[in-house]
């Protein structure tokens, strides 16, 4: 009987789960942190991947258009998809592998730990501070603006700085379910009343409405690489996988996890462009909850508050507010944070893996994934270069454009009042 030595090793990984290669000897009195089933694999999954990238997607297909929108968004899911296959094929073949920073000593040594380890932590500050600045939106739309907004990014980072301290992820589960609810709920509730409403509330009330939608964009260079950096963003989880994997009780039910998570969020993440953007065009609103009305972006953000919540604890003890720029955060933090997390190392892990396996008698799927991967490292570099130009860019237009408003602003940044 043939017995594939992938099989062996996930097999070892779940019977030794008391000396794990990762957490060391796990006994009955200390916490087990190899306990997350498929289902809350997913949960885990689905919320570091919707959440904050969700609300900005109507904006990016009013920047490139609407075709040429859902054009990039499908190919940033098919590459990212690969690369968060990536991170459970290579988990399994190093167990000792916890998070992306292993990768990077693995294959790079400790300058690459370094690298990766400071864009991890980059993006999750950054997609925390995002978090932080929209719960402070949301506490602004359900108040009418009741407080400072300053005060209300304070309590932002308290509750999530009190809650995100937790030891294991099989205790946040529950909450990244309730946050997936939460954010997919409210985001289908502004979507159905955006495709009933009169007009958006932005929108001009003299003249009689008529949805400007672009099939096709014009966007600037700095526009567009932005644009496709907030749907690298929107996808941008690939970096916490690995930690999750690691806490799975049966690593084989990974990929299971995976095709559930990318199918719904990439499902999702269509719907929601497509319809707020057909109706509202260019008055769409970011985040995208503000394109309903203000009686609709209350029960919104009412209803996405769990999620808010979720979102910045899932990115844990982090307090970034020093851009409060909503687009401006989201489309930084995916080009420069978040091609470096779910491209370049995931081209790199494939070739680690198969170059010297298969470079003496190539075959052609070798030599076909030799150039995918190549590909993969090439092209995320680029956004990654490209992609940070146009979000400064955008971050210091919107600046400009806003008055050169602070971020410990008390003004209302939920256009409520």
């Amino acid at each position: 009987m043939n017995v594939d030595p992938e099989d062996m090793q996930v097999v070892q990984m779940i019977e030794t789960r008391l000396n794990d290669a990762v957490f060391g000897e796990m006994g009955e009195k200390g916490p087990n942190f190899r306990n997350v089933g498929w289902i809350g694999t997913t949960a885990l999954m689905m919320k570091t991947q919707i959440g904050l990238g969700v609300l900005a997607l109507p904006s990016v297909f009013d920047s490139v258009g609407l075709i040429p929108g859902v054009i990039l968004l499908c190919a940033v899911a098919g590459v990212t998809t690969w690369s968060d296959y990536m991170v459970g094929v290579f988990k399994v073949k190093h167990r000792a592998v916890y998070g992306v920073d292993d990768v990077g000593q693995l294959i790079f040594g400790r300058v690459g730990k370094e690298v990766l380890a400071i864009a991890f932590m980059g993006l999750y500050v950054m997609s925390a501070g995002s978090a932080m600045l929209s719960l402070s939106i949301c506490f602004n739309s359900i108040s009418d603006h009741g407080a400072c907004t300053a005060v209300f990014v304070a309590a932002a980072f308290i509750l999530v700085f009190v809650l995100s301290s937790v030891r294991t992820l099989d205790r946040v589960g529950w909450l990244a379910l309730i946050g997936v609810i939460g954010i997919i709920t409210a985001v289908f509730t502004v979507t159905i009343a955006v495709g009933v409403q009169t007009q958006p509330e932005s929108a001009p009330h003299d003249v009689e409405w008529k949805s400007d939608y672009k099939l096709f964009g014009n966007p600037t260079f700095s526009q567009g690489i932005s644009a496709v950096s907030s749907l690298v963003f929107a996808f941008a989880g690939t970096g916490a996988f690995f930690p999750i994997v690691a806490e799975m009780r049966d690593p084989r039910l990974y990929p299971r996890a995976l095709a559930v998570c990318q199918t719904l969020i990439t499902v999702v993440y269509l719907v929601v462009g497509i319809v707020v953007y057909y109706y509202c065009g260019s008055y769409v609103a970011s985040p995208a909850l503000g394109s309903a009305g203000k009686t609709m972006k209350k029960i919104a953000y009412g209803i996405a508050l769990p999620g808010l919540l979720a979102s910045g604890i899932l990115m844990a003890h982090v307090s970034s507010n020093a851009i409060p720029v909503f687009n401006g955060i989201v489309s930084l933090a995916g080009a420069l944070f978040g091609t470096l997390l779910c491209f370049q190392p995931m081209g790199c892990m494939w070739l680690y893996d198969n170059w010297s396996r298969g470079k003496d008698a190539p075959t052609l799927r070798w030599r076909l994934m030799v150039g995918w991967s190549i590909f993969v490292i090439v092209s995320g570099t680029f956004l990654m270069i490209a992609g940070t130009y146009g979000a400064i860019v955008g971050i210091i237009d919107s600046h400009a454009a806003n008055g050169g408003t602070s971020a410990w602003s008390c003004a209302d940044n939920s256009n409520s009042s």
